[in-house]
This record gives structure tokens, C-alpha cells and sequence, in this order.
């Protein structure tokens, strides 16, 4: 331990920031590269937003989007050990006959899907928390799948939630093969009204 703190001592300071400097840009660069990958490769899934509580506006710079597909039965999972609060599950996918995606199964692992169905990750949010020790899924569970916020110019949320509240508004996401997702396009009454830049 004190080899190592004599050797920073040796190091002059300015070396030590910029290397600082340039870990901070490549974890940046990272989450940027990662974005554009999902954008780029992902599966293009059209979701249904549904109407939220009108106490909850619109708080910073983005709006609060909840989906059809946040609330699904847990099937397989009822009363099956849950492995912690908030664990991470696969929700089975497939369009409806209205182009719309639904969740018609939810998984605790990821499981194959053959066109056009689409596995989506989420993390439960309530639902896993059942039973006598309440360490059980529930019967149904409340899922979030890092697509929940919108973040857009300022002043411009109150649209985008009426148009939520009344039920016009759906979102374009695009799914990466390893279920990971990121808003798209968002629409009201089908026609695009946001795309998302990759950069």
C-alpha cells in the first residue's frame, strides 16, 4: 500500500487529472456508443402510453410515460421465489391487431422468441413482495423498462401529457436483442411529433 502511494506521489498532479479526465469521457463515449446501438439495431416496437395520475405533472424538463405493459399478470412467476425487491424480468411481446405491442408472458430469464414477438427487460417495481415471508411474486407485477421519461424542450411537456391522459400518445422503441430499450419516435394520433437523435 505504501509503494503504491509513493508512486502517485512521484506521478505530477497534471498527469493524474487528465488521466481522470479522460476515464470520465470514455464512460460517457460508452453510454453514448450503447444508446446509438440500440437505436441502430433494436427492433422497432409500438407502445400504447396510458393516462397517470393527474397529480403528477410534468416535473423538470420531461414527462412521465406509463404503458400498457407496465402492469402485467405475473403467470409462471405467481408465488415463485423472487430473487430480491426489484428483480429484473423479461416480458414477452408480440403486436396486436392494432399494430400495438403487448406483453402475453413475463419471464424471469430471457427465453426465444420467434418473429415478430420481442423480449423486452424490465425491472419489477411492485410485485415481489408476496407471500407468508413476502419474498413470492405477486399475481401481478409492475414493471418499468427505463423508458419511463421523455426529456424535452422546456415548456413543451404539457402537450405531450394531455395528449398521454387521452390516450393519442404512443411511442416508438426500439428493443436490442438483449432486451434493452430507448424511446425512438414519439407520436400523437400516429403522426411523429419527436424523433430521437442518435447523437
Amino acid at each position: 500500500m505504501k509503494n503504491l502511494a509513493a508512486l502517485f506521489d512521484r506521478v505530477p498532479k497534471f498527469v493524474l487529472f487528465g488521466a481522470a479526465g479522460l476515464i470520465q469521457v470514455a464512460l460517457i463515449g460508452l453510454m453514448v456508443a450503447d444508446r446509438v446501438t440500440i437505436l441502430r439495431t433494436g427492433v422497432d416496437v409500438t407502445l400504447q402510453t396510458r393516462p397517470l395520475d393527474p397529480r403528477d405533472f410534468l416535473r423538470g424538463d420531461y414527462v412521465t410515460l406509463g404503458y400498457d405493459i407496465s402492469s402485467v399478470p405475473a403467470g409462471v412467476l405467481k408465488d415463485e421465489p423472487s430473487p430480491g425487491r426489484h428483480p429484473p424480468v423479461f416480458v414477452k411481446l408480440a403486436p396486436n391487431r392494432d399494430g400495438f405491442y403487448e406483453a402475453i408472458s413475463v419471464h424471469a430469464a430471457p427465453v426465444d422468441v420467434t418473429g415478430p414477438e420481442v423480449l423486452i427487460r424490465g425491472r419489477v417495481f411492485f410485485g415481489a413482495n408476496c407471500g407468508p415471508d413476502l419474498s413470492m411474486f405477486c399475481e401481478t407485477l409492475q414493471v418499468r423498462y427505463g423508458i419511463e421519461r421523455y426529456f424535452v424542450p422546456e415548456g413543451e411537456g404539457r402537450n405531450l401529457e394531455d395528449a398521454r391522459n387521452r390516450r393519442k400518445l404512443t411511442i416508438v422503441a426500439a428493443v436490442a436483442p438483449t432486451g434493452r430499450a430507448a424511446i425512438k419516435r414519439l407520436l400523437i394520433d400516429g403522426e411523429p411529433v419527436y424523433d430521437e437523435p442518435w447523437f
